[in-house]
């Protein structure tokens, strides 16, 4: 069985092939000048396998909560930030760029392009932004943070399932994103049979709810509408923080709940 868990923001929970899969950890209740709503979603994380980073930006990369996490996890991070985690105690890092790959079990980790800035700010180690290609019972993208781009069509043909951000956290969505419209757009590339929205509704700026609410309630459900307009083949469920996918079988549709 495979099964996805979005606990919020980029932070989803992979079970695939016997394992647990943790991408871009935000376990805790905010972040700077940002705060999460709704709250935590509790997971056993002594359970995880390995930790997913798709790039360094402190709501991406949180120390913090990588510290929440066994120091004995496998970690798979852009190229560079290597050292950082290991002077945070993780043993077992491994680093990868674009092209790059690793197997765990019977399940294939590769890194594919994406594009978005790669530095942490403001003095700490620059990487590539990655998204991951995850290859085993199923054929998963998960593509971190990025803006559409044309070789997303390359990984097109067989993917089960895409995990797209579709948002911000911001009171305008910078450069090196997808909005609702293009993360709809990068559907008629990547063909998926399924797709999932993150990146909206989780970490909202002190005070923006009382003027702002639309900005960050609304993406996923305008990539919905979207993605019925321009990739009508694509499942594409509708989960909130805490709310589970199971991807069936080849050949039968998803099945979404909630825990």
């Amino acid at each position: 069985m495979t099964r996805l868990t979005w606990l919020g923001h980029s932070t989803v929970l992979l079970e695939i092939g016997g394992l647990l899969l943790l991408t871009d950890p935000m376990l805790r209740g905010g972040i700077g000048p940002v705060r999460r709503r709704p709250g935590l979603v509790e997971i056993d994380l002594a359970a995880v396998d390995a930790v997913l980073i798709s790039h360094l930006h402190h709501d991406h990369l949180d120390l913090p909560s990588m510290r929440l996490l066994p120091r004995g996890v496998r970690v798979v991070v852009p190229a560079g930030a290597g050292r950082l985690l290991r002077s945070s105690g993780f043993d077992d890092v491994i680093e990868m760029d674009v092209g790059g790959s690793t197997l765990l079990g019977d399940t294939t980790i590769r890194a594919v392009p994406a594009r978005h800035g790669g530095r942490r700010l403001p003095f700490g180690p620059s990487g590539p932004a990655l998204g991951y290609r995850i290859d085993g019972e199923h054929a998963i993208y998960f593509a971190g943070d990025t803006n559409l781009f044309p070789e997303m069509a390359e990984l097109a043909g067989d993917l089960d399932l895409a995990v797209l951000p579709v948002g911000g956290w911001g009171p305008t969505l910078r450069g090196g994103h997808m909005d609702p419209s293009r993360a709809a757009e990068a559907l008629t590339l990547l063909r998926p049979r399924t797709a999932v929205a993150i990146h909206w509704g989780t970490l909202w700026p002190i005070g923006l709810s009382r003027v702002r609410r639309d900005r960050f309630e609304e993406p996923a459900r305008r990539f919905i509408e979207e993605a019925g307009r321009v990739a009508p083949s694509v499942s594409v469920p509708l989960l909130d923080p805490g709310d589970q996918l199971d991807l069936p079988a080849k050949g039968r549709e998803p099945e979404p709940e909630s825990p």
